[in-house]
């Protein structure tokens, strides 16, 4: 039996928020025949994961969950789109098993991997989930349901992979794991002074460590703005790793949403400088839990509602690495010359470009960072942002964005016109849509 439920939906940063319509079921296949979308945990920033206007319909995949099959001399796994990363975990990690391309949270499906074409600390040395993709299930826009290869339909298939959901419903997923030596990861991290310092130590670092990240204070003052701490880790050996499996964390939940004021510059300041100092001057290394390292902030549950009523943006652009010291000063000179509140900001480095059409990695330096929505303000803060990013070649990342403007858009994606060609290919009569694809792409309401 299907549940159409009437709600208003958001992303996970709670702007925008709109009206329709959540149909629930088991049968995925069943419930995508008359929607315009299909939606997972509602991981997805801004609006990639909701209707267009109109109070539309739109399928949840969450309850479509079932692992179909998995073969250990290859590892490759087969499921339904609903099924949670969480859930994956749960069930291969201790086998000695661990998914490519794991993002910064695992309450995330299988569908929305491949939707966002996401990647994670081991861009540098895996690349993006897309990469490790065999096949698809999916129902395209003309209604039919068919089986996607690279090898039998190579557009569809790299249009789908970072597509946003909207070249089809993503039904299934097939997908190679990769096998682990331990389920617990061995881990360090280092302190850096400055912003120089910080990327030349996770160019460094990526060289011979499969998973890298770094944590930056973007409201430090004077020689303190872009210190950071980087993050470095590969999985243990069973010589070095507890004998005993990594228990599932229990998480803390922010109870209530707070008022508008509490993530301010003059709170978080002084935080992230107590962060910086509780580091230390030394390499701190040793055995850390999986979740812990892969999922820091998933033990803060409704995490989003530290911002308040007005929600977030979390804005993520990648910096071809031609552009230089130079373009990341003049990112940062953005966010003081309007003086935005960048709170959580991290930097990755990314190697290479997605085989994903629309796949938002390329060569260069990603820096991501939340900022509380201010009515008026921080739609200025973006549009400077994307002037910078656009000029210098890079792009931004659609799973992260909820304002970015379609000429901004345009001019960051000389690919958006043969993806638009593919999609309509399939989607002749635009049956798939969603509020990001009515602002960025002129999709009708």
């Amino acid at each position: 039996m299907l549940d159409a439920v009437p709600r208003r939906m958001s992303g996970w940063g709670c702007h925008p928020v709109v009206q329709g319509y959540e149909i629930a079921g088991e049968d995925l296949e069943a419930i995508t025949r008359t929607v315009v979308l299909t939606r997972g945990l509602g991981r997805s920033y801004g609006d990639a994961g909701l209707p267009p206007p109109g109070s539309q319909p739109v399928a949840v995949s969450t309850r479509a969950d079932r692992l179909i099959a998995f073969d250990p001399a290859t590892g490759i796994l087969r499921a339904e789109a609903g099924l949670s990363l969480a859930a994956l975990n749960r069930a291969f990690l201790r086998r000695g098993w661990f998914p490519p391309s794991s993002p910064g949270t695992q309450f995330v499906t299988l569908g929305g991997l491949v939707a966002a074409d996401v990647h994670g600390k081991s861009h540098h040395s895996e690349g993006t989930f897309g990469e490790h993709v065999t096949a698809l299930k999916m129902r395209v826009g003309d209604g039919r349901v068919l089986e996607v290869r690279e090898e039998s339909e190579p557009e569809l298939f790299r249009a789908t992979l970072g597509g946003m959901g909207l070249t089809g419903h993503i039904l299934e997923v097939e997908f190679r794991m990769r096998r682990i030596p331990s389920p617990w990861i061995w881990a360090e991290s280092e302190r850096f002074e400055d912003l120089d310092g910080l990327i030349a130590g996770l160019a460094e670092a990526s060289v011979s460590w499969p998973y890298t990240v770094a944590w930056m204070d973007l409201l430090g003052t004077g020689g303190a703005r872009g210190r950071g701490i980087l993050e470095r880790g590969r999985w243990a050996e069973p010589s070095e790793a507890p004998a005993r499996n990594p228990s599932v964390k229990h998480s803390l939940s922010v109870p209530i949403t707070c008022p508008d004021w509490l993530l301010s510059r003059r709170l978080v300041t002084p935080l992230n400088a107590v962060r910086y100092w509780l580091q230390g001057p030394k390499v701190k290394r040793g055995i850390v839990h999986p979740e812990s390292f892969f999922y820091p902030l998933d033990a803060l549950g409704n995490w989003n509602r530290l911002y308040g009523s007005r929600g977030f943006t979390q804005y993520q652009g990648v910096l071809p690495w031609r552009s230089g010291a130079c373009a990341y000063e003049r990112v940062l000179g953005v966010v003081d010359c309007l003086e935005a509140v960048p709170l959580l900001c991290v930097i990755k480095d990314f190697s290479r470009e997605g085989k994903g059409t629309l796949s938002f990695p390329k060569p260069g330096l990603s820096i991501v960072f939340d900022m509380p929505i201010s009515v008026g303000h921080t739609q200025a803060v973006v549009d400077a942002l994307n002037d910078v990013v656009a000029g210098e070649g890079g792009r931004v990342y659609l799973a992260k964005d909820a304002l970015t403007r379609a000429e901004h858009f345009r001019a960051m994606e000389p690919r958006l016109e043969h993806w638009l060609t593919v999609r309509r290919k399939w989607d002749r009569r635009g049956a798939i849509r969603s509020a990001m694809s009515v602002r960025l792409f002129g999709d009708p309401p």
